[in-house]
């Protein structure tokens, strides 16, 4: 499998990208995409695969990104705009490099975090004999069911730890703007104190000038 980022992803960002790439023929990478950019990222794939690419906005502004998926002439396979997340399912017409991309170009000063599972193929069989006539043995039955029943489970772990980590930056960002609106509060209140606190001796200054004048 060939996976290659285009952007201004970090030295570490690679390594982590070489790694998973070697381990798996699904890639699930979290990456930051900066305001006024994009990141690309390329997949070669044999005719006839059946691929899903599913993605997530985490972090940053509204949640949204654009997305657009290409293949080998340059055709548009898929195209969204301003998308919080979505999942999307193909059959590779032909061989080559098919290629897709995270867009915040529309973004002036926000900074994203997206997450994106690319899969490319089916998974192989668990035994060798399940592409065959032969019926699977009871341990073996069980063992695919498990098997099925444990993808399911790192499939919802996954998109809870997504909400987890949405929710837990909106939180952050609640959290900040309380904190900026009682600063501010208490600048108004202290501003609004002083100038009391200055109109009041104004008031009785004046009658103080005024009775010294009566006086004498």
């Amino acid at each position: 499998m060939l996976l290659r980022g285009s952007g201004t992803a970090g030295l570490w960002w690679w390594l982590t990208l070489l790694l998973v790439a070697c381990a798996a023929r699904a890639s699930e990478i979290t990456f930051e995409l900066p305001d006024n950019a994009k990141q690309c990222f390329y997949e070669e794939i044999v005719q006839g695969t059946k691929c899903t690419l599913e993605f997530q906005v985490i972090t940053g502004g509204h949640y949204d990104v654009d997305c657009q998926l290409e293949g080998p002439d340059g055709a548009v396979l898929y195209k969204e705009m301003k998308k919080q997340y979505d999942s999307f399912t193909f059959t590779a017409s032909r061989n080559g490099t098919y290629k897709f991309c995270f867009s915040n170009e529309f973004s002036t000063f926000t900074h994203k975090t997206v997450y994106f599972d690319f899969q490319v193929g089916e998974d192989p069989p668990l035994f060798p004999s399940e592409n065959r006539a032969t019926a699977l043995t009871q341990m073996e039955s069980a063992c695919v069911s498990i098997h099925e029943a444990l993808k399911s489970v790192i499939d919802y772990q996954t998109h809870f730890r997504l909400r987890e980590a949405q929710g837990r930056s909106r939180a952050e960002d609640l959290n900040t703007r309380v904190a900026y609106w009682s600063i501010g509060e208490a600048i108004i209140l202290l501003v609004v104190s002083i100038g009391q606190v200055f109109l009041l001796k104004s008031f009785f200054s004046d009658k103080r000038t005024t009775t010294t004048r009566v006086g004498s």
